[in-house]
């Protein structure tokens, strides 16, 4: 093909889709004789036949077909890129939905997005935390903050921050019940059991899971990491729950060696929304705020 390779294309697609020559050069604006010529050219240059005329219809061609296709993609990745280029000065506004687990959502999360609300008075913002993973599309939410590791491959997804899991205890557990020092030892502890009794550990540089048993069990990280504190029994969890009384010696460390690799705390949105300019700003002001928050400093 020439350098006159996207001439004809819109003209063809508006006659495929129309089936007539008439009313894909309405659609236009032309003239029914400037679409029949643009689409012969089209034709020559491609030296295939695309259309099958008649009278009073107009059908594709098996390579018609197949060029439609293409085409029509073409045209969609053409209006997604203008598109683009004019979200880049556009500022937030209208609805914005998304989701957070509770505590880490009140947290870190809700406080900067009502920060970056006040700097875009035209966006609003309808925040569900809930501990049960929303699925985006079916619930029609913009952006959901996800902690750990990712599961559902069809989201775009950016990383936000690290995230530590720790392993610990108080001094005062371990004085009565001794320091575990292997990977087998925990099955005599009495381990705080939260969400679930799956413990991510490391072993030989390979993740591994680690069922646990004990007589306390709550599905709150806050309640597990107060028992932890009370010296009920040991403990794992995030980084921004346990850092602070690691450095104050409320709590101790365990099984360093096995810290499992560093999970991520994740903003998911569905592939139409990644351009969208209050999805874009909004990830990029949460990525910025949690980098500046203590908790992750040195992380």
């Amino acid at each position: 093909m020439s350098e006159n390779r996207w001439e004809g294309i819109d003209e063809f697609v508006a006659v495929a889709e129309c089936s007539q020559f008439t009313a894909a050069a309405e659609r236009l604006g032309v003239s029914s004789s400037h679409i029949s010529r643009q689409v012969v050219r089209l034709e020559e240059r491609l030296q295939t036949r695309l259309l099958y005329r008649s009278t009073r219809r107009v059908t594709l061609t098996e390579a018609g077909q197949t060029f439609l296709q293409h085409c029509q993609r073409l045209q969609d990745g053409r209006e997604e890129a203008l598109r683009a280029v004019g979200d880049l000065t556009s500022e937030p506004k209208g609805m914005l939905r998304m989701t957070c687990a509770v505590a880490y959502g009140e947290r870190f999360i809700v406080p900067l997005v009502t920060r970056f609300m006040s700097l875009y008075p035209q966006l609003r913002v309808d925040i569900e935390l809930s501990n049960r993973p929303l699925d985006l599309v079916h619930e029609g939410l913009d952006l959901a903050i996800r902690l750990g590791r990712l599961q559902d491959s069809r989201l775009v997804a950016t990383r936000l921050a690290p995230r530590r899991m720790y392993l610990c205890a108080s001094p005062s557990y371990l004085e009565r019940y001794g320091r575990p020092h292997s990977l087998s030892e925990l099955s005599r502890h009495n381990c705080l059991i939260g969400s679930s009794d799956i413990w991510q550990l490391e072993l030989d540089g390979r993740e591994f899971s680690q069922r646990v048993q004990g007589n306390w069990r709550c599905n709150s990280g806050q309640a597990v990491l107060d028992a932890a504190l009370q010296g009920v029994g040991l403990c794992q969890l995030p980084d921004y729950y346990v850092l602070e009384h690691l450095q104050d010696g409320t709590l101790v460390s365990l099984l360093d060696a096995h810290q499992p690799p560093n999970t991520a705390v994740w903003a998911l949105y569905p592939q139409q929304r990644h351009l969208s300019p209050k999805v874009r700003k909004l990830v990029d002001y949460l990525k910025q705020g949690l980098a500046e928050r203590p908790e992750y400093r040195d992380l």
